[in-house]
């Protein structure tokens, strides 16, 4: 895995819990992941799907992150297509044929895509190794981001087989909505893996208001130079 993770996306170690995480989806055994944003979620499921064989389904409810995504993988070798409402009909049957002759490892679709029944069909005739569900926490109704499409996702992974791992990853879920991402993916016997959240490069401080037009560059400053 560590050749991998160097040649394609270039580091030379994993961050902590990427290794365990990859290790779960390549014994084909379901996964709840809560990182936080900049934490190397999509890592968990790109390197299996260079390891697997078949097709590994993307499902993220973000256009403009599809297309982010597939971009960084293409410029590292990887083939990665997505399909949603800014490509034309023959741009989508090209990437399809592409799909039949196994050129491509990683497909990025939106939850919606799932509901067409054509689209349900070509997946069907598909070796797809592996699911993996971006921005998992839209499924709950108990999310902030509460996605109905998300609730279908289920219906479509029993139509595709029993075998096929799931990922679901999330940056933000409570105890609740993390139960309802098993529930309504039908997830079997989920190992949740869940890494600090602690950001040691933001912090709060309080200070007496003397003279504000005094103090703000400094406050400026401070702000730049820590976070950026």
């Amino acid at each position: 895995m560590e050749s991998l993770l160097q040649h394609y996306f270039g580091y030379e170690t994993f961050r902590p819990l990427q290794s365990e995480i990859i290790q779960t989806v390549l014994q084909k055994k379901d996964s709840l992941v809560l990182m936080p944003t900049g934490g190397g979620k999509s890592l968990c499921y790109q390197i299996p799907a260079l390891k697997f064989e078949g097709l590994t389904i993307v499902i993220s409810p973000l256009i403009s992150l599809m297309k982010d995504q597939v971009d960084n993988l293409k410029a590292n070798g990887i083939n990665a297509e997505y399909i949603n409402s800014t490509l034309s009909p023959n741009e989508i049957e090209s990437i399809k044929e592409k799909i039949q002759r196994k050129e491509v490892k990683l497909l990025y679709i939106a939850p919606e895509r799932l509901a067409l029944e054509d689209f349900k069909v070509f997946l069907l005739n598909l070796q797809i190794s592996l699911i993996a569900i971006d921005e998992a926490h839209c499924i709950s109704e108990w999310g902030h981001d509460f996605r109905p499409e998300y609730r279908k996702i289920r219906q479509v992974i029993a139509a595709l087989g029993e075998n096929i791992p799931i990922i679901a990853l999330t940056a933000t879920a409570t105890p609740k909505v993390q139960q309802d991402i098993v529930k309504n993916l039908g997830m079997t016997d989920a190992t949740l893996f869940k890494s600090s959240f602690n950001r040691p490069n933001l912090f709060y401080e309080i200070r007496p208001k003397k003279n504000i037009a005094k103090e703000m560059p400094s406050l400026c400053f401070l702000f730049v130079g820590k976070h950026a």
